[in-house]
């Protein structure tokens, strides 16, 4: 299949979008830049449900005949009466045209026609608070015009399609975040990305073709639902009669009302999206789904969930979702990938009628490496290649996305991979397949175009060794980080900074002042002085003393007899500090034991990542030991990690151009400055 993706939002979409927006004229004087979404918003919405109803309006009046205000009909009763096919409906006799009719009592009159829509979509309205937004632009006299210039805009199916409307949806958003300062990226995702993610997990599934199948979407972040939508198009372009149903839950008030706007014209069920926060209060508990997307919020701290992570990790939740691990606290991008998994359908043995869940989910750079092993990113990473969930990775283009630059990557998903991909990981280099854009929207300079789709969804489906497509083992991905010690080997020392080091220590510190003073009177200026007064030969046991020692036993003998010299007692946890912090680390200097085995240097520790398959044993012989001999490993801190250097495994070494190709291009670049020079002084 080829794919045909436009720009964002191109050609007659662009004009709407910009029609719409110029409502802002309308606003300006009155309204700050970032209220302008709050008021073009809703009515955007009210002038596309309004437009979508109209073909049916009087049918469904004349079928609800008899039921009072308060008295829902039966939405059976409606389909068969009246002919309509939506779970929603306007029990008003205004639309937006007939409202302008009468604007002595327009207010009273629109917030009534708001009012009288069906229950599921009142609640669109209430979280965008649209009555309280009438009430003001009456009060400032700008309902009618307002009112005016949207039943102008032709938001009819027929006219403008569903993805259409996704599209000004989004160009809309895009508009109010940029004059806003605020992050558009959070709402939406590149259409051409969509397409390719969906494209990812629906290319080659020939279960989509059985007739009278269900297959169910799910997007735990679902923004204005660009997502769902793409994934329903797609699976009924493989399958017209396929029964798509689509769920998600959004964060964002204004991105969810979009949203369920959005799914309600599409014919799905009004509880399918979801108001929430999907790390503490996730929907649709219980349930598992044949597809997941998502494209969450890149580097969101998530702090002030902390607690309830944290106890859901701890105590296993009732979904069980965090349990391989937590990522740190300032990046929880691992965290919607875990939660990802735990909606995906699990495979059941037996049955070739079930099928498991497949995912893809936008991520950036970060869940690929970081986190040593044995950190909660490294656990979770080790979770999904064992557990075998990880399909491919595919590295996009960077300048991709309408609020950052930055590289990012669509991980793909398999809760039940075939046979010839278990226990593998592809990883597909598209960074290098882009268009550039005519014009940038926001940080997005580059998009993918429909053959750059179709050759990365090529690439994966067949699954082989090119240039742009790499095959490895889950296990390639592991390490053990082993902690490679060496001994602690000291000599000893009267110096100024030892000293003080010593008496800074705590077991010291507790002494009195007076104390303290007359301990460092001794320690410090008596040794070369004393050594001079009395007239000892330079090898002497007292002109030693300022010398370094490697002998513990002597160096303590010569302290002893130093302190009892000067009638200073310590207790015997004192003077053993006092010795200890009088050593350093010293290659030629005494070996130290405690239970007849070498005490490790910790100033001289050091770590080593050692390959999944190999020994570590044999690794430290091979390339520690030949430069320290005396190495060893302590196995009790070895610990397990997992990383995926996707990068690296792209990389192509470009030698450096030859010195005589460099010296030639400097002489010519000389060569003309001079020539240059030599006019002007001419």
């Amino acid at each position: 299949m080829r794919f045909v993706v436009s720009e964002p939002c191109g050609g007659t979409l662009l004009n709407h979008a910009t029609f719409i927006w110029n409502a802002a004229d309308i606003l300006r004087g009155t309204y700050k830049q970032h209220q302008y979404g709050d008021v073009i918003l809703p009515f955007t919405v009210l002038a596309r449900l309004d437009a979508v109803l109209a073909p049916t309006k009087q049918a469904v009046l004349d079928a609800s005949e008899g039921f009072g205000p308060d008295v829902e009909p039966p939405q059976a009763m409606l389909r068969a009466k009246a002919q309509h096919p939506y779970s929603f409906w306007n029990r008003s006799r205004h639309d937006l045209r007939s409202l302008q009719g009468d604007p002595d009592n327009l207010e009273k009159n629109l917030r009534d026609y708001v009012q009288a829509f069906s229950p599921n979509v009142r609640d669109i309205f209430e979280k965008y608070k649209v009555e309280d937004t009438i009430i003001d632009l009456a009060a400032h006299d700008l309902l009618l015009q307002v009112l005016q210039h949207f039943a102008k805009a032709n938001l009819h199916p027929d006219a403008v399609s569903n993805e259409q409307m996704g599209h000004i949806f989004e160009e809309l958003i895009r508009r109010f975040a940029e004059a806003s300062n605020e992050t558009a990226g959070e709402h939406f995702t590149p259409r051409e990305v969509i397409e390719l993610m969906v494209s990812l997990l629906v290319e080659g599934d020939e279960s989509l073709m059985t007739p009278g199948i269900v297959r169910e979407v799910y997007d735990p972040t679902a923004g204005t639902g660009g997502m769902l939508s793409v994934a329903a198009d797609r699976i009924h372009d493989h399958n017209a009669k396929a029964q798509v149903n689509l769920l998600g839950q959004e964060i964002n008030p204004a991105s969810y009302a979009i949203c369920k706007a959005d799914m309600v014209v599409k014919g799905q069920p009004i509880d399918n999206i979801v108001l929430g926060n999907t790390l503490t209060d996730p929907a649709f508990a219980g349930r598992t789904f044949h597809y997941g997307l998502s494209n969450p919020p890149f580097g969101v701290d998530w702090k002030q969930y902390r607690k309830q992570i944290e106890t859901e990790h701890a105590v296993g939740g009732f979904a069980g979702r965090f349990g391989p691990g937590l990522p740190r606290v300032s990046d929880g991008s691992l965290l919607f990938l875990m939660h990802l998994i735990s909606k995906l359908r699990e495979p059941k043995p037996g049955d070739p009628n079930a099928v498991a869940g497949r995912g893809a989910i936008v991520l950036n750079g970060s869940p690929l490496f970081t986190g040593g092993a044995g950190s909660g990113e490294s656990n979770i990473r080790k979770w999904i290649l064992k557990s075998d969930y990880l399909e491919a990775i595919v590295g996009l283009p960077t300048d991709m996305f309408y609020n950052t630059g930055i590289a990012t990557y669509v991980w793909v998903l398999n809760k039940d991979k075939p046979a010839n991909r278990r226990g593998l990981v592809q990883l597909i280099d598209a960074t290098g397949m882009f268009e550039k854009m005519r014009k940038s929207i926001g940080s997005k300079r580059r998009k993918l175009s429909g053959d750059h789709i179709t050759d990365i969804t090529k690439l994966f489906t067949e699954f082989a060794e090119t240039k742009h497509s790499k095959i490895f083992r889950t296990t390639d991905f592991f390490y053990r980080t082993i902690t490679v010690e060496r001994p602690l080997r000291l000599n000893y020392a009267l110096t100024t900074a030892r000293v003080e080091k010593a008496l800074a220590s705590r077991a010291l510190s507790k002494l009195g002042a007076a104390q303290l003073e007359a301990l460092r009177v001794v320690l410090l200026p008596g040794v070369v002085e004393r050594a001079k007064r009395d007239e000892v030969d330079s090898d002497s046991p007292v002109a030693e003393r300022a010398e370094a020692f490697t002998n513990r036993a002597a160096f303590t003998r010569m302290l002893t007899d130093l302190l009892t010299d000067a009638a200073l007692t310590l207790s015997p946890l004192q003077f053993k500090a006092l010795v200890t912090e009088l050593g350093e680390s010293d290659d030629e200097g005494e070996l130290v034991t405690a239970a007849g085995k070498p005490v490790a240097d910790a100033s001289r520790r050091d770590t080593e990542n050692v390959p999944w398959d190999e020994d570590v044993h044999a690794y430290l012989e091979r390339e520690v030991k030949p430069f320290v001999p005396d190495a060893w490993i302590d196995v009790s801190k070895t610990r397990e990690g997992a990383e995926i250097p996707f990068t690296r495994q792209f990389y192509e070494y470009v030698p450096p151009r030859p010195l005589e190709e460099i010296d030639r291009d400097l002489d010519e670049v000389l060569g003309r400055i001079r020539a240059r020079l030599e006019a002007v002084k001419a």
